[in-house]
């Protein structure tokens, strides 16, 4: 009866002992990422993204006249910014660009705020 009780706190303890194996997989691609209340730091800039103002991409399987947009209202450095997709801001001395927006926008269904991962490159 000890062995089998002994057997069972295992297998029940195997799970705990994987998850301290698990690796994030993190990409060094220069790009800061994060979700709307999260913090990116791009290079010596803080930026967290508050909400999405406006998200008028041509979803992937539509042909469109406009690519539309993707504008967020963010805290850069504290500060309340408005950044659009590919502009450039000016921040610390140097340049930061909202390079990135995650997930492709949908045809036929919305996206909710915490499916948007954003991502911001800063250059001086």
């Amino acid at each position: 009866m000890n062995r089998a009780r002994s057997s069972l706190m295992a297998m029940a303890a195997l799970p705990l002992a994987l998850a301290g194996c698990v690796t994030i997989r993190t990409v060094s691609d220069g790009v800061s990422r994060a979700r709307i209340g999260e913090t990116a730091m791009a290079g010596p800039v803080a930026v967290i993204p508050e909400r999405v103002i406006e998200d008028s991409r041509c979803p992937a399987e539509v042909q469109c006249v406009w690519a539309g947009q993707v504008r967020i209202a963010a805290r850069v450095d504290g500060a309340p910014t408005e950044l659009t997709l590919g502009k450039p801001a000016g921040a610390s001395g140097g340049t930061l660009t909202f390079t990135e927006v995650y997930p492709p926008k949908r045809k036929d269904a919305a996206l909710y705020p915490d499916e948007y991962r954003f991502g911001f490159t800063f250059a001086r």
